[in-house]
């Protein structure tokens, strides 16, 4: 494992913690393929899976009845699981179509 130096660690967690992404638990607490922890977050469930391509994935549960699980944004750093419940995150932005006309000379 690459160990990096203490204050670029720092750094990277006071960035981490204030742009919306929270710590869930080391990568090790979901060592296999098919392994999974489930945890509440700020009262929400949030199910974190290592997949059989052996990514790790989180999910949040919904509590409605038949809701399918959400994807999470997850990221991990420095072998931590790292997730992010912004909404603003997880929702597909329609990408902006700008017309120009071109201008002549």
């Amino acid at each position: 494992m690459n160990v990096p130096d203490d204050s670029r660690f720092r750094r990277e967690m006071a960035s981490a913690y204030r742009s919306g992404w929270h710590f869930i638990d080391l990568v090790t607490a979901i060592p296999h393929s098919g392994d999974s922890l489930m945890v509440t977050l700020f009262g929400e469930p949030i199910i974190v899976a290592r997949e059989q391509d052996e990514d790790v994935r989180a999910y949040r549960c919904l509590r409605r009845p038949r809701g399918a699980p959400q994807p999470v944004r997850c990221a991990i750093r420095y072998g931590m699981i790292f997730v992010n419940l912004d909404q603003r995150d997880h929702q597909l932005v329609e990408p902006e179509t700008t017309t120009a006309t071109p201008r002549s000379a």
